[in-house]
């Protein structure tokens, strides 16, 4: 049986779930903080595919190299791009790769070189498609691949996989903020192409109390949309870091009219909502500042660069909390564990 795999192939996902699934037809990886990608080899032609279906090829010069020098000829393995920083990961050091310039990718790859951290075969040495059989005989069959293949090359790494709930459990109390959480998948399904039906994932989430700096209305609309979230720093400025958008529907007209009470100030006093990013657009720049007197709690996964990643999800009002003691330190004195010494 040959390979009938064509990209842009589409990778198994996951669903999001609060809880860790227990049971004997559950698998138990780490959920990396990287770019999803798949590893395609046919012969001297390497390829690298993107969660979304591109090409992630050029950005990654030292994992082109690093799979030539496989000695398998052929191949499609499923795994994580990843930046090391130290012995923990660094996603912003990850999109600094994704560069338009030829010769800044050249640069970023020796300074900052990733790794591959595989965790599924669907295409073996041979050239036979393994989609069809269950994640246990898929699991099998990629340790022997690494075991064959893999020796001695540092830029490729078995991620570790457990079947004990309890050894989940033990990578998100020890590893803490630097894992983005846990996936457990299906022993007894076929890879799940397009669809989330073998594999779930249950994130490390945190919370922190903000400064409500400022607001933004709904487009087109007068009715609050969401809130700019502010941290104060070492120097006592109020930097924002992010928003929350998860507000009540029928409770956002009497927000607005409440928040309209505090407008007026700088709202932040350090770095202010739409500066100079690449993800700038028009409406970044339409906010209302207000006073620095509202607190909220919200609950976020990860913090990097000065900034919540994704957007938050507002917990509760802190009417009982200062706003000069929501700080910094709430999410840059976290733990950072090892995660180097997790891969094989």
């Amino acid at each position: 049986m040959r390979s009938a795999l064509r990209r842009p192939f589409p990778l198994m996902e996951a669903l999001s779930v609060d809880e860790i699934p227990e049971g004997r037809q559950w698998q138990y990886e780490p959920k990396w903080d990287g770019f999803r990608c798949l590893a395609f080899r046919d012969g001297a032609a390497i390829e690298l595919q993107s969660k979304s279906g591109q090409s992630l090829t050029r950005y990654f010069p030292e994992l082109v190299a690093a799979l030539k020098a496989l000695k398998a000829k052929r191949f499609v393995l499923d795994g994580e791009v990843v930046v090391p920083e130290g012995r923990v990961f660094s996603f912003d050091k990850l999109l600094q790769r994704i560069h338009p310039a030829a010769s800044r990718v050249a640069k970023l790859a020796k300074e900052t070189p990733a790794l591959f951290i595989v965790f599924d075969l669907l295409v073996d040495a041979d050239g036979d498609t393994l989609t069809k059989l269950p994640l246990d005989e898929r699991r099998k069959a990629l340790k022997a691949f690494v075991k064959s293949y893999g020796h001695g090359h540092k830029s490729i790494r078995l991620s570790p996989a457990t079947k004990r709930l309890a050894d989940a459990k033990k990578w998100l109390k020890q590893v803490g903020a630097t894992l983005d959480g846990i996936v457990a998948k299906r022993l007894d399904m076929p890879y799940q192409s397009g669809n989330r039906h073998g594999m779930q994932k249950i994130k490390n989430y945190r919370s922190a109390d903000c400064v409500v700096g400022g607001f933004r209305y709904n487009e087109g609309t007068k009715v609050v949309g969401s809130l700019l979230l502010g941290l104060y720093d070492g120097d006592g400025l109020l930097n924002h870091v992010g928003f929350t958008s998860s507000l009540k529907a029928d409770e956002k007209k009497a927000l607005t009219a409440k928040l309209k009470k505090f407008v007026g100030g700088e709202g932040f006093s350090g770095d202010k909502p739409g500066g100079p990013s690449r993800w700038s657009t028009k409406r970044s720049a339409e906010w209302r500042p207000l006073k620095p007197k509202l607190v909220v709690e919200v609950c976020y996964d990860h913090f990097s660069g000065g900034r919540f990643r994704h957007g938050t999800r507002l917990l509760r009002w802190r009417p009982d909390k200062a706003p000069e003691q929501c700080t910094m330190k709430q999410v840059t004195a976290q733990k950072k564990a090892d995660l180097m010494k997790l891969l094989k």
